[in-house]
């Protein structure tokens, strides 16, 4: 470094390459790296920070964006379960209006009753995105549950000949599938 008077005024020391060469400096110099060696070097630490920080901060908006859906996927399914706890009740009421009632006006009138009950959950069902299975055409291994296997001379080959029990989606995901036959 220079030397340095008493008288001199206080400043900021200059770096080594950037002062003049005097004889005290010279050995200085020749044993710190270069300016430009040292911009290179502070160049390459940027780059490598800043891609740290593009890294950090694209994982940070990924994880953002996938609780962003997780929560979303949460509160539309949420209520899935209680659904899946009805279908066995609606089973049974669907099994009720189906028994043929003697004449007698009372039964007509329960009848009536559980048809009407049968409506109101098909249309809170329809509400909160629960419907039910075709359960004609084509088998579908996604929504469907093949049981047994039957000889139907009136169906083609993989198509639905009976269901057992109706199946349910919510909005995309299967509930319960419907359990069917299909023709050989």
């Amino acid at each position: 470094m220079s030397k340095k008077n008493a008288t001199d005024t206080p400043q900021e020391e200059t770096p080594v390459c950037e002062q003049p060469l005097e004889e005290e400096n010279v050995q200085e110099v020749l044993e710190t790296p270069s300016c430009e060696e040292e911009v290179v070097a502070l160049k390459e630490q940027v780059s490598v920070l800043e891609d740290r920080y593009l890294r950090a901060n694209a994982e940070f908006e990924n994880l953002r964006k996938r609780l962003e859906k997780e929560k979303y996927q949460a509160i539309a399914y949420a209520h899935e379960q209680f659904a899946r706890d009805l279908l066995p009740v609606i089973d049974a009421l669907e099994i009720a209006a189906n028994t043929g009632s003697q004449g007698d006006e009372a039964a007509g009138k329960i009848q009536e009753g559980i048809a009407l009950t049968i409506e109101q959950f098909k249309k809170c069902f329809e509400k909160h995105g629960v419907s039910a299975v075709n359960g004609e055409g084509e088998f579908d291994p996604n929504v469907h549950e093949a049981v047994m296997q039957v000889e139907s001379e009136e169906h083609e080959s993989g198509q639905i000949v009976q269901m057992f029990q109706k199946g349910y989606t919510i909005k995309d995901r299967v509930l319960r599938p419907a359990m069917v036959s299909i023709s050989k």
